[in-house]
């Protein structure tokens, strides 16, 4: 892909990531429930790790400074920044690859991510900023991300399905069709 397509795509997923965390995204007191996670998971595949952290860094700093909900904190930046490198070192795609290698690459990045940046990192950055009782709000984003997990891989499947069908891929990336499934006639 050249340089240009990747500063366009970049810019686009930029801007898709600030609309659905800024203005389409559900806010509590203590839960934050975002579709954000669908730029990020669509530029770590068609991007790599490397922009999706420089997206989800910038996507966090230009939506604070720009709609900002509180006073801006540099955890929730590090925060995205780790889930992009996360998000983008499992789902990168350098070739193609079958539907259960990616529902598998899929549900090991959603729950690292889920588990590491949200759960435990965004409760402590909620603790230093807010400094509520960690262990009093941790129950609830817990619940929330057990919650999120099934919805996040479910729709992030079906949309990669739905793109490898509409040949998405392989227009943008100059993929081959996608490596169709093993079958038992295959291996005899």
């Amino acid at each position: 892909m050249s340089k240009l397509k990747k500063i366009i795509l970049a810019a686009l997923f930029l801007a898709l990531n600030i609309v659905l965390s800024r203005f389409l995204s559900i806010k509590t007191p203590i839960i934050v429930i975002k579709f954000s996670f669908i730029p990020t998971i669509l530029s770590a595949i068609m991007l790599g790790p490397w922009w999706t952290m420089l997206i989800s860094g910038l996507a966090d700093l230009i939506g604070a400074l720009l709609f900002p909900t509180g006073a801006y904190f540099v955890g929730y930046t590090i925060s995205a920044v780790l889930a992009g490198f996360i998000y983008g070192i499992f789902l990168h795609r350098k070739k193609p690859i079958s539907n259960m290698q990616f529902l598998w690459r899929l549900i090991v990045s959603i729950a690292c991510v889920i588990i590491l940046c949200n759960s435990i990192l965004n409760s402590l950055w909620i603790w230093i900023t807010t400094q509520k009782a960690m262990f009093a709000i941790l129950p609830t984003r817990l619940i929330k991300q057990a919650i999120m997990l099934p919805i996040e891989i479910l729709v992030m499947f079906f949309l990669n399905l739905g793109l490898e069908k509409a040949k998405v891929y392989s227009k943008f990336l100059g993929e081959t069709p996608q490596v169709e499934e093993e079958t038992e006639n295959d291996k005899t």
